[in-house]
């Protein structure tokens, strides 16, 4: 069995190689090519969840399942919220054929995930980025939007004032954009162009009255029914698009919140991102309308990225082989 630990996956999966492989797992998911569960979700003490997330990819592919944990608290000690494993199986015999840090996976797939979804729905001349949050997926989320936007400035909002301006300057250093932190959500998002949420936030921190006409929004942070970024308004306002429909249905908090105050039914999820990927669904249908892409995020794309990150690895070398 192979081992890939993160160093491997950091230095291999870019965004530039993660971009189309997500794009690609999420066409072949809405087309019916996949086989997956609803997520399975163990909720811990004090906000914590223990998640399992089996799949299979098209025909003959590699199979396997996600273990990861969810800490939240783990980013103010410097260690990542999402730690776990993708175990990958050989089609053919069945054997565990490989170990992949899920992190990391995690960490660069969902901003990935969120960039490809904002090259099909952000308008075309959308260069102004508002992000929510200040963590590990902000930090990703910075990097993938501008691999499909030429971003011209950056707001970025925290709960923590002065986390939130020692991230803005480690980004203006990275990207060479102009970065700045504001005191007040409402402030960041103002005439935003794209808008991403990546917080752990237990309530909406994301009103309708704050968004402006033609903005996207990427609400991410929230991965399981509960805690909910993105306000009951600001979903009904919205063209809402799911990364994959069943699961939002279930399990989108934001959804949920506003199916549950009488806002919006079922119908208001108009369909999936590898819809709008594959051609068959319209993304946006007006300049000035807000689009949502709800991420839950999706075995398929892990699944996707692991393989790849194998085949690199044996084609080049790398990881560590292990006797199983």
């Amino acid at each position: 069995m192979l081992l890939l630990d993160q160093e491997f996956v950091r230095d291999h999966l870019t965004v530039e190689a993660c971009i189309p492989l997500v794009r690609e797992a999420m066409i072949a998911l809405s087309a019916g090519q996949t086989l997956q569960p609803l997520r399975s979700v163990l909720h811990l003490a004090e906000g914590r969840a223990f998640g399992v997330m089996p799949g299979a990819m098209a025909g003959d592919a590699v199979f396997g399942a996600k273990l990861v944990s969810v800490y939240p608290e783990n980013f103010a000690q410097g260690r990542p919220s999402h730690q776990g494993v993708i175990t990958l199986f050989d089609p053919d015999n069945g054997a565990p054929s490989a170990l992949v840090h899920a992190g990391e996976v995690t960490r660069i797939r969902t901003a990935c995930a969120s960039a490809a979804a904002t090259d099909v729905l952000a308008r075309p001349d959308a260069t102004r980025l508002a992000v929510l949050g200040y963590g590990e997926q902000a930090r990703a989320h910075v990097a993938a939007m501008a691999a499909v936007r030429s971003l011209s400035e950056v707001r970025v909002w925290g709960r923590s004032p002065d986390r939130a301006r020692a991230f803005a300057t480690d980004l203006q250093a990275e990207h060479a954009i102009p970065v700045e932190a504001v005191r007040e959500g409402r402030e960041a998002v103002r005439d935003a162009d794209i808008i991403c949420t990546v917080t752990a936030a237990a309530e909406p921190i994301l009103i309708s009255e704050w968004v402006s006409d033609g903005t996207h929004i990427n609400a991410v942070g929230s991965s399981y029914a509960g805690p909910v970024e993105i306000a009951p308004d600001l979903v009904a306002r919205s063209r809402f698009l799911a990364d994959y429909g069943p699961g939002v249905l279930a399990q989108g908090a934001e959804f949920l919140a506003a199916k549950q105050a009488g806002l919006i039914d079922d119908s208001h999820v108009v369909g999936e991102i590898g819809q709008v990927f594959a051609g068959t669904l319209k993304g946006r249908t007006r300049p000035d309308q807000v689009t949502v892409y709800k991420s839950l995020g999706h075995v398929v794309q892990d699944l996707a990225c692991a393989s790849w990150l194998v085949d690199q690895a044996r084609r080049r070398g790398g990881g560590v082989e292990v006797a199983f």
